[in-house]
């Protein structure tokens, strides 16, 4: 028996916010980023909204990218004075996916960070609180997931949560909110919500629910997310359709290594100023990880029914994978994402050399070859690496050379 959850309710389509006015309840807390959500008026529309559907409303600010297990922890200790009966999160994949964590203590105020990444371990939620996520960014897709990652700072490390019970009730998929989106942000998450797709459509949990909105995704993105990047308002409006589709497939199909191997080197070497944003981590990884994958019979067949889908051409299915591989790395050009950490810039963009020294690349490996291989995404990756396989395609994603084992 297999299962397969969204949201109860995902409103859709420009001036989607304003389905916030149907809410019923008393309180409401809405969790935001940065500022951007202020600073563009969506917040203010959005506490109008919940006003007018008759609600107290208060503001959990300032949730930074890469959320910390601090900050989940002070944010449910709000929630816990204020009793809120709807939790808002607005912005990208960092405010949801923090305010995702902060419910799960808000209802079980005792329970550790530990238990919270038992993967599909969670109690049953929705004692105290319902969840909407409203997302401003085209590639998380945590508005519809059963996922929320988390930074413990201490370890350097982000922690996969996984969880039905952590799928929002409701989605607010409003492409208006993603139209503000910075143009590194835009090449980021894009090529994030093409390695969701991708990996959902070879995962070893894909079903006969997940494929189609996989394989749309796919088609979708090859189709705006290029021209999104480049200013292309009506293709940056379908790709925040585009991304939520990828995500209703890995929410329920989950992933694979490529994602693994994103959550473990994020964090891995932010003494050296910066992190492996995590968008950028799986554009570079994924032409690698198809070929580490591709060795798998059955991997690769779907490979070539991705690139079917793309039109790439190709006889059989290693031309077809060969050509997956030659047109992932091409829209990384494209999007100007380098194409392995060597050349991985501090400010993510390609660099003679990057901020993450050989040497110690070199001596992090094992440790992030380990914690790779016990990431919650390894399980359900097509081909299942053993440690050393695992150093050597870190390698091969730190050098950019060929994967040929």
């Amino acid at each position: 028996m297999a299962r397969f959850t969204l949201p109860r309710d995902i409103y859709h389509g420009r001036g989607a916010l304003e389905a916030l006015k149907s809410f019923e309840g008393k309180r409401a807390m809405i969790c935001i980023g940065g500022g951007s959500m202020k600073r563009f008026g969506f917040l203010d529309k959005a506490e109008a909204y919940l006003k007018e559907a008759g609600m107290e409303v208060e503001l959990i600010e300032g949730i930074e990218p890469d959320p910390s297990v601090e900050t989940v922890m002070k944010g449910a200790e709000a929630m816990l004075k204020f009793e809120p009966d709807w939790i808002i999160a607005m912005g990208g994949g960092s405010p949801i996916d923090a305010a995702k964590a902060m419910w799960i203590k808000y209802e079980y105020p005792d329970i550790t960070f530990e238990d919270m990444c038992k993967v599909f371990g969670l109690p049953q939620l929705r004692k105290k609180a319902r969840f909407c996520a409203i997302s401003s960014t085209s590639g998380t897709a945590t508005e519809v997931t059963a996922f929320s990652i988390i930074t413990d700072y201490s370890k350097g490390i982000k922690y996969p949560i996984a969880d039905f019970e952590i799928t929002p009730d409701v989605a607010i998929v409003d492409p208006e909110l993603a139209e503000t989106m910075p143009k590194k942000l835009v090449a980021h998450t894009g090529m994030d919500a093409m390695t969701h797709a991708v990996e959902a459509f070879v995962s070893t949990a894909n079903c006969d629910y997940t494929n189609p909105l996989a394989l749309y995704a796919i088609k979708m993105i090859k189709s705006d997310l290029i021209a999104s990047y480049n200013g292309d308002i009506a293709k940056r409006d379908s790709m925040h359709n585009a991304q939520c589709l990828a995500g209703m497939a890995f929410s329920n199909a989950l992933l694979g290594i490529v994602h693994s191997m994103a959550h473990k080197t994020g964090a891995a070497f932010a003494d050296y100023g910066a992190h492996i944003i995590h968008g950028a981590a799986n554009a570079m990884y994924l032409p690698k990880v198809i070929a580490f994958n591709a060795k798998d019979e059955t991997a690769k067949k779907r490979y070539g029914i991705i690139a079917d889908i793309m039109e790439l051409g190709g006889a059989n299915d290693d031309e077809k994978t060969a050509l997956l591989i030659k047109y992932l790395r091409g829209m990384n050009d494209a999007l100007n994402i380098p194409q392995c950490i060597r050349h991985y810039g501090a400010d993510s963009y390609p660099a003679e050399n990057g901020f993450v020294p050989e040497k110690v690349f070199l001596e992090r490996l094992p440790e992030i070859a380990k914690n790779a291989i016990g990431d919650a995404c390894t399980g359900s990756n097509p081909r299942q690496p053993s440690a050393e396989e695992m150093e050597a395609l870190l390698k091969c994603c730190y050098y950019d050379t060929d994967v040929d084992f």
